[in-house]
């Protein structure tokens, strides 16, 4: 998420970290790449001339010049003006309304509606223990009433039927009375995508939310359009009174520059991001924790709380208890890792959240890609019970056999016993010096692009 602006900043940082003091000179030099480095990600520009004005007054003050550490008193304060940019902290939904609470979602054809529907609705359920009823007002594509209805089941929210045939009004009385009767306590209702903002389609969004009486309404908007993504948002609240805005495809948007513009032009907050295809792929935007990814200090927080909410504590109680007996790690334990972090998103998703992953080269990232991981466990499902176990026993014609039943060649079974036996040494390393020592030697074997291990 944001690559290149990330990578950009780190460069502006890289000399004025070091430095024992700050001159006006060089802080107009880091400036002068910081503006360009946000220029470059799409960054509305009288956000970027608000943002380097701040934070040039801010640096030549008194709490950046006598600071012990200058290098780090700048970085301070560029993050906390970053944070101002986006917002200060986590603006979440007002649930606290009479059920069913009503979330209406607006946006452009094509931005993902139907998706982060069906993503809220999950992460109400799951994170917020509410029962959830979903319903389509979009009468001009009968696909979307279809897709909703899949997803739906999908994760576990009722669904308000609705068809072509009726008008957006009618259907969302309906829906509204029937989440009542059905004691919901949210209601989401999925509106028309609009191709662009025209006069008859944003006059039939306003009737329906006039008959919706929302609590929240959500714009909901494509993180890559950049700044056109704030001045569309704008032009909706024009029209419709937003409570806020979901930044859908940030797993896909190396600039950053709509996340950084839409507060400040539209003066609403991002609630949520949206990264990837996933239900689950949803998040609360947290200005500070961003902020701490575009400067390269990851997101320990964010990482901790998905462990915590992904991670089977059984799986791994029985593991760490497995390794400490001296029973060893096999096949089976490290398919069950990658599966996990297949769960979590991949690598690549938590990468992006570990502190101390700016230091290591973007060509040694890019070497680490999902696809292998789900090759590997391929790899692993074609091998026999014994051989998961007993990896020793897995000679040339065993190797031909394996890569045959995966479909795959017996090149990747020699590179998936070679990740194998470094994360098997992982492992012995982490029963005897716990999970720091793990994650040192984890970031050291990324370092040498060697992989990730596990």
């Amino acid at each position: 998420m944001f690559d290149n602006l990330t990578d950009r900043l780190n460069a502006s940082f890289k000399r004025i970290r070091g430095q024992a003091r700050l001159t006006e000179d060089n802080i107009k030099d880091t400036m002068r790449e910081v503006r360009m480095a946000l220029l470059e990600a799409d960054v509305a520009l009288p956000v970027v001339q608000a943002f380097a004005a701040q934070v040039k007054e801010r640096a030549l003050g008194q709490e950046v010049m006598q600071s012990l550490s200058p290098g780090q008193a700048m970085l301070k304060v560029v993050k906390d003006e970053l944070i101002k940019t986006m917002g200060e902290a986590n603006e979440s939904l007002n649930l606290s309304a009479e059920p069913p609470v009503v979330i209406l979602m607006a946006g452009l054809q094509g931005s993902g509606k139907t998706t982060t529907v069906a993503k809220l609705a999950r992460w109400l359920g799951e994170r917020e223990k509410k029962s959830v009823m979903v319903v389509s007002a979009d009468v001009y594509r009968p696909a979307a009433i279809e897709q909703l209805q899949t997803l739906s089941a999908e994760v576990g929210a009722k669904f308000f039927p609705s068809d072509t045939s009726q008008k957006p009004v009618n259907i969302v009385k309906a829906a509204k009375a029937e989440a009542s009767k059905q004691f919901c306590d949210v209601l989401i209702v999925d509106t028309a995508g609009r191709l662009h903002v025209d006069d008859a389609m944003m006059d039939e969004i306003r009737q329906v939310h006039a008959v919706a009486e929302p609590v929240e309404t959500l714009f909901v908007v494509d993180s890559m359009t950049g700044q056109d993504a704030a001045n569309t948002a704008k032009a909706f609240n024009d029209t419709l009174p937003l409570t806020g805005v979901v930044l859908t495809k940030t797993d896909g948007d190396a600039r950053g520059g709509a996340a950084l513009s839409i507060r400040q032009i539209t003066g609403k907050p991002i609630k949520f991001l949206g990264a990837g295809e996933k239900t689950d792929a949803l998040e609360p935007f947290h200005p500070d924790r961003v902020a701490s990814r575009l400067l390269g200090m990851g997101d320990a927080l964010s990482l901790v709380e998905e462990l915590e909410r992904k991670v089977d504590k059984n799986k791994a109680a029985k593991l760490a208890n497995k390794i400490q007996k001296g029973k060893g790690f096999d096949l089976d334990d490290y398919r069950d890792q990658l599966n996990q972090m297949m769960e979590m998103g991949g690598v690549s998703a938590m990468m992006d959240k570990m502190p101390g992953m700016s230091n290591i080269p973007q060509n040694v990232k890019s070497q680490v890609n999902d696809k292998d991981f789900s090759q590997q466990i391929a790899l692993i499902n074609s091998m026999t019970s014994k051989e998961k176990v007993y990896p020793a026993l897995i000679n040339g014609s065993r190797r031909k056999r394996i890569a045959n039943g995966a479909g795959l060649q017996v090149q990747d079974v020699n590179k998936l016993m070679k990740q194998f036996k470094q994360a098997q040494k992982m492992m012995k390393k982490m029963s005897k010096g716990g999970m720091a020592k793990m994650m040192r030697g984890l970031k050291g074997q990324l370092g040498q692009g060697q992989g990730f291990p596990f």
